[in-house]
């Protein structure tokens, strides 16, 4: 066994399993606090590098593409301090820690782990119920429905449609980014109905703007990775939908064309179904197919956009933009 202990965290390496525990040193974020102990399967692991930097090194573990849904559904955004796979350590630690990195290379020789795309996530994600206030409001996920709850500041629009609630089975997919100091994040619930929508995250009543403090807003990436964990893997979804990127195993919704989105929200491309609370998927499960209710649901999102229009809570440009978009679905 290989162990390495610093302020800010512990990881151990049992010959199957790397344990990551985070330190109680306050200058650990509390997201990282939060998020607690991961256990990672060397199957989920495709290396392991010690950075030299100007006064310490950096311990880092790189993930199979597609095998963690935390970073499925931050795409690498994590700030570092908060990232559970990076290390900070101590110049006098170098030697372990390069002894520790060595001890998992070697058993990724010995028991032969491919370093291609996972297709399936071999990390569970954080456990739900979760509940997080955010600065636009409070997001909660229990498994099979997300509620959102405005807050007081929250737009006059979002207020007045009342606390939201999506099922699991309506959702494409979960948007997320973090706010810094130079600009606002957001955590976006994408669903069959809104794939189309253009609005942005402070006047969208499927999107918390992220805007207050960016300490608390952080821990909205613990609820991004709950639903993402139980959402179909990318593995299963048709090709181009959600562009997976290098690294770490970031993937994000960034490539995705409208035809795609529009194959995926609809179910027209086929493709997997999700089964059970436990997240276990099946590509063989078509999904509804596109026509009347297709047409439907985007007429319906034609009154609304009119209403808030009409209410001026979107501009003339904003409803034209996303009127558009909603007429391409057709």
């Amino acid at each position: 066994m290989a162990e390495i202990i610093q302020r800010d965290g512990t990881w151990v390496f049992d010959g199957s399993t790397v344990r990551i525990t985070p330190g109680l040193h306050r200058s650990v974020p509390l997201f990282r606090q939060t998020y607690g102990e991961i256990a990672v399967p060397l199957e989920a692991v495709a290396g392991v590098v010690l950075e030299p930097e100007r006064k310490r090194a950096r311990l880092r573990l790189r993930l199979r593409e597609g095998a963690d849904p935390l970073l499925q559904a931050t795409g690498g955004r994590l700030p570092d301090a908060a990232d559970p796979y990076r290390l900070a350590v101590d110049v006098d630690r170098t030697g372990v820690a390069e002894y520790l990195a060595e001890e998992i290379r070697r058993a990724l020789l010995l028991e032969r782990i491919p370093k291609e795309p996972a297709p399936v996530y071999l990390l569970p994600g954080p456990p739900v119920p979760v509940s997080v206030r955010s600065s636009d409001g409070t997001v909660s996920f229990d498994g099979t429905q997300v509620r959102i709850d405005w807050s007081d500041t929250s737009e006059r629009v979002k207020r007045a449609t009342g606390p939201r609630i999506i099922g699991l089975g309506e959702l494409v997919r979960v948007e997320w980014l973090p706010n810094t100091s130079q600009e606002d994040g957001f955590l976006r619930f994408v669903t069959r109905e809104t794939v189309y929508s253009n609005l942005p995250p402070e006047k969208d009543p499927y999107a918390l703007d992220l805007w207050g403090s960016t300490r608390r807003d952080l821990l909205t990436a613990l609820v991004a990775t709950a639903v993402t964990a139980r959402l179909p893997h990318p593995s299963t979804r048709p090709t181009g939908v959600d562009g997976a990127t290098g690294g770490n195993g970031a993937a994000g919704a960034m490539g995705a064309t409208w035809a795609d989105e529009a194959a995926w929200a609809t179910g027209s491309a086929g493709g997997a179904g999700y089964e059970g609370a436990e997240g276990r998927y099946a590509a063989a499960r078509p999904l509804p197919s596109a026509g009347s209710d297709h047409h439907d649901v985007l007429l319906r999102r034609l009154r609304e956009l009119g209403e808030l229009h009409r209410d001026g809570v979107l501009t003339d440009e904003e409803f034209a933009r996303a009127k558009a978009a909603v007429l391409r679905g057709f």
